[in-house]
Formats: structure tokens, sequence, C-alpha cells
């Protein structure tokens, strides 16, 4: 018998090499960034055109290779970072397996520009397919210059599987965040099909961290420091109320490597125990120092996920590092006088305390009562005094006709249209019940369940997973028929988002005005909110996009549903009344109503039942013995 088992062609071997190592143009915008830190660049420039899929460029003025050393650092597993096996668990640079140029060679068409310091003349190598096509002198600055064109041209069941332009871009735009927020001494920038994106100066953590994520977060960082004999925690931390309601703005890295732990995103979650919302996630940006032998950063592809020889010592340490920060830090909001004109040059500050005035403050009756024993009860109320009398507080709030508003974005009670007049469908429409009969006796429980009494029991209905039903089918056939109704702005409102999420809004502009916004880009990050839909309130437009933004990144790897599909789910999730809010008979009755017209009452648009049914059946056998 023949014999069948033989050696893959370095061609072969390569190419499958580079599915595990370049899974997407992000994956070699990030090998590339790092190989250009690796050789002490102080300047990085990243140029993509087509998302990465025409073109990826990386110029950088590092210390750059010889001819020999940029034809070597082609061959796979060609590296100058390890010699001897224990080398492995020392490892300090970003890249060192030597897999990322071969593989990238394996799947796209390279350019290589590079020259030394020392030397007169630099080196250009043009590869394709693996294979040298050309290697010659060239004229060129100190440092490095790599470009891939045409991402996996040769492998082209690999290019159909790439995402959308829009989806693409934005995990490049993740990778150039991760890389430049662990180095901020280093200049970035990042331009795209010619427009740039990011231009991010060389400067310290806290600035770097206020270019990437926006100005917002300017005066809301704590920093953090911890240094220990076994490792050191620092970076910073956000005040509780830049918290949001999806893991938004979080960054660890450890050893200056960007890594995913969900072992250390649980140790800083508990320490913000008590300060935040079952709901909320912090905001932070960590880094943890420690001797590269306690880790193994090799465990996978990406590098992303790393092993801890002492898991729990670290989680410790972190945890404690971020209640220690809270601790000293104050995270209440603190006003500052001292450099506020305004303040200077009022006359109580500026004008002397004379005698005279002296004489005047000290015969009021309003310093009498400070200064004398058993005053308090003589203080006189002025006769222009705009405070109510205090009997007024336990006067009834409402009024014939008014009805109180439970609100999905406050936990307030505002007087204003109540809930009745929002139907989502035709008034005149008669009401098909199926389960619910008209004018049945209904309660609140826990300001969370309405109980409601059946023919045959009763059954509780979870007022917000109801209303999520409602807005539900009501944002679907607006978004689809294209039928929404928008609440003009009186002021439009000006929106500042970091370069991120401003990527991201701008690819969902077509897919959010379709749900009753209307937004316009206003250049660079900065976008204008004319009109929103009509269950946003006013002054809430700002947090409204953000949240929705932030809800849409949390469910944006489920593959199943469309883009608009998305966000019809993420704005009903936003607008649905919460549990805990207090509601009127009138606003019940009218939210079992609007449940029982839908096409599908019984359960949410992810399946969780929006009401149970008890039976008078089955509560007779829970009272009756065997």
């Amino acid at each position: 018998m023949s014999d069948i088992i033989h050696l893959l062609s370095d061609n072969i071997a390569n190419q499958i090499a580079a599915g595990e190592v370049i899974q997407r143009p992000a994956s070699a915008v990030k090998e590339l960034m790092e190989n250009a830190i690796d050789a002490d660049a102080t300047e990085i420039k990243l140029i993509v055109s087509d998302a990465g899929k025409g073109l990826i460029q990386v110029i950088d003025n590092g210390k750059g290779m010889s001819e020999t050393d940029a034809r070597m650092a082609f061959e796979r597993h060609a590296t100058s970072k390890i010699k001897q096996i224990e080398d492995l668990f020392k490892i300090k640079t970003m890249g060192f397996r030597g897999e990322a140029l071969a593989s990238i060679a394996a799947v796209a068409q390279v350019e290589l520009k590079t020259k030394k310091t020392e030397e007169k003349i630099g080196s250009y190598i043009e590869i394709e397919n693996s294979v040298v096509i050309k290697q010659e002198p060239c004229a060129f600055t100190n440092g490095t210059s790599i470009s891939m064109k045409n991402l996996f041209f040769n492998v082209p069941a690999r290019r159909n599987f790439l995402k959308s332009n829009s989806v693409e871009m934005r995990h490049i735009v993740d990778e150039f965040i991760r890389v430049a927020m662990s180095f901020p001494n280093i200049f970035f920038s990042l331009t795209s099909n010619g427009q740039e994106v990011f231009h991010l100066e060389a400067g310290n953590l806290k600035q770097r961290i206020v270019q990437i994520l926006g100005n917002n977060y300017n005066a809301k960082l704590v920093p953090v420091k911890e240094e220990t004999d076994y490792l050191n925690v620092y970076g910073f931390i956000g005040k509780p109320d830049t918290a949001k309601k999806t893991r938004g703005d979080q960054y660890f890295f450890v050893n200056n490597r960007f890594i995913k732990s969900a072992y250390l995103n649980h140790a800083v979650n508990t320490a913000y125990n008590d300060l935040l919302p079952k709901d909320s996630f912090p905001s932070y940006v960590l880094f943890i120092d420690l001797d590269p032998e306690q880790i193994d950063i090799n465990v996978h592809p990406t590098k992303q996920e790393i092993k801890f020889e002492d898991e729990k010592i670290t989680y410790a340490f972190v945890q404690s590092a971020v209640k220690h920060a809270l601790a000293q830090f104050s995270v209440a909001p603190s006003l500052d006088f001292t450099l506020n004109a305004n303040i200077q040059s009022l006359s109580s500050v500026s004008n002397p305390f004379t005698e005279e005035r002296k004489g005047e403050v000290s015969s009021s009756n309003l310093y009498k009562t400070f200064t004398q024993k058993n005053q308090a009860h003589f203080i006189e109320r002025s006769a222009n005094s705009e405070l109510k009398h205090w009997k007024d507080f336990f006067q009834p709030l409402t009024h014939k006709g008014e009805e109180t508003k439970y609100n999905a974005n406050s936990n307030e009670s505002e007087q204003i249209t109540p809930y009745s007049k929002l139907k989502t469908d035709n008034e005149q429409e008669t009401i098909n019940y199926k389960h619910h009969p008209v004018n049945a006796v209904v309660t609140q429980l826990h300001s969370t369940y309405i109980i409601s009494s059946t023919p045959k029991g009763f059954m509780l209905i979870h007022q917000q997973l109801a209303h999520e039903r409602i807005l539900y089918e009501k944002y679907s056939k607006e978004a689809h028929n294209k039928q929404a109704v928008t609440q003009k702005s009186l002021f439009p409102v000006t929106l500042e988002l970091g370069a991120a999420d401003a990527v991201l809004l701008e690819d969902l502009l077509e897919d959010i005005n379709a749900l009753g916004y209307q937004i316009e880009h206003f250049g660079n990050n900065t976008f204008v909110i004319q009109g929103t839909p009509a269950d946003v309130l006013q002054g809430n437009e700002k947090n409204s996009i953000e949240l929705l933004l932030e809800q849409f990144k949390h469910s944006s790897s489920d593959i199943k549903f469309s883009k608009r599909e998305k966000l019809v789910r993420c704005l009903t999730r936003q607008n649905a009344i919460k549990a805990g809010h207090a509601l009127s008979q009138k606003e019940m009755q009218t939210l079992i109503e609007d449940l029982f017209k839908c096409q599908t009452p019984n359960t949410t648009a992810t399946g969780n039942p929006t009401f149970i049914e008890f039976k008078e059946d089955y509560l007779d056998r829970m009272f009756t013995k065997w």
C-alpha cells in the first residue's frame, strides 16, 4: 500500500495558522501595532480603508530592521524574544511567538519598508501568498512602514465571512483603543478612508482616558494606586454617576497587555457594593504589574485571556485597591469657589465688615436665635418669604382629574398626562381581552406586580414585562412601516460622544431615525438631536441615546437579529416602566387593556412571561387535604 501521510506545504500551513491569529482585519491591526510598540516607537500611525479589507498600514518611528531581519521576520516562528524555553515565562514584550507577520503574509499582499537609524539606506520587501515577490534597497526615514492589502484575497471563503464595513471598523476601533490606552506616552493616530478618527497626543494616563472616552470623564475619575511586594495596581475608576447599564468602558491591563477577565471584573463590581444599582456597571481603566513568571499569557491565540498563578490573591488585591480608592477620595459632587470670579466679586465677600454692619446683624432676630438659648421657636417668617407654611406639606398633592405619572427614567412622581392617554392603538378600537374581563378588580403588589381578578381565579401581571410587550409591538410596527411619531425638540440638543461611540452612532443613524429619533451628524464626534420618540421625556434626550448605544453594544454579538430589531428591543427595555414604580388604578387598568390588545400578550420579545394565571380549581386544591 502506498503511504498517504505527508507534510503540508509551507503556504498551506501558513494559511491554516493565519486562521487562528488573523481572524479579521482588527486582528492584524493589533499585531502590527504591538510590533511597532516593541520597536520602541514614540509615534504610531494606523491607516485603513474599507474597514481594513482594502488596506491596513502601520507607520512607526521605531528602531527599524536590517535587511536580513526584514526578510527573516516573515518566517514562521521567527522571533528575537525567545531563545530558550525559560524565556517563555519571562515575556515583557507584546509579541513573541513570531506568528503575526507570517500569518499576514499568507493571506494578504504585504509591502514592508524599514530602516535602522545607523544605516544610510532602507529595505523594501513585497510578499504575496507567502512568496517574496521583490526585495531591494529603498530610501526611507527611520522606522518601519508595513502595508497589507486585500485581506484574504486568496481565501475567498474566509473573506465572505467578514461582516459589513461598519462592524469590522468597530472592531478595529476597539483594538486601536486598547493598545492606545495601555501606552499613553506614545502618540497614536487612526485614519479611515482619508478621515482622521483619532489623534492622540502623548501624555499621562488620565489625559489618554479623556482623549478616548470623552471630556465628560475629566472630573469623574478617581485615581487608584496600590503597591505591594506581589503586584502593583494603578489606574482610574469612575465615580458612581459614570456607571452604565451595560459593561461599557471597562479596561483591564496586565503588564500593559489588554485582557478579558470576568473574575477580575467581579472583583471591581463587588468593591462598588451599595454604591451602584444592581443593574449598573462601573467604568474603570486598571493596570496590574506583576512578575511575568506569575502569569501565563500563552493560553489563547489572541493573548487576551491569561492565567494567573494565584487568582485568589490577585482578586483580593484588586478589590482592596478599588475599595481603598473609593474610601480615600470623595465620590460626591463638590463645589470649588477658589477660582470663581463671580463669587469673589459679591459684596458680601469684597466689602469690608464695618462696625455699623456688625451692629445691624447682631440686633437681628435671626442672629439672636443662634446666639441665645431657647430662642429657636421665635424665628420670624419674613413677609416676602417664598417658603410655604409647613402645614402645606400635609395637603394632598393631586387634585380632581389629575393622575400621578409613572416614569421609566426617574424615581420621582410628576403631575403630568396619565399613561391612559398614551394609548398605543386606536382609541376607538373595540377591546379584546382574551383572558381578562372588563372592569376587573386590580391591585398592585410591591410596586411591581398587578393582581387582577378573573372569572375563574386571578392573574399576576409583571408590570415591566407587560409594558415591554406593549412597547415592542408598537415600535416594531413603526420601525417597519416607517410611521414613527417624532417629538420635535424646541431647542435642539448637542451630543458629544467618544470616537468609538460616534462611529457606532453614525452607522446606526438610519435605523435609529426610523424609530422616531431625528439625529444629524454635526462633524467629528458631535451630533445634534432635533427630535425624539414621543415616549422619551424632554430633557432626557442625551441619556436616551447614550443608553441606547450601550444596550446595543451589549446585544451586538447576537447574530439572529438585524440592527433595527436590536434597536427596537433596546428602546423597549429603555422606555418600559420599571419594577418598583407605584401605579394608580387608572394606569393599571390601561396597562392591562393595552397588554391584551397585543398579538402575543403572554410573553415578551425575549420569551419571558408577562403574566401567570391562577385558576380556581388550582386554588381549591391548595387548600384541600388529600
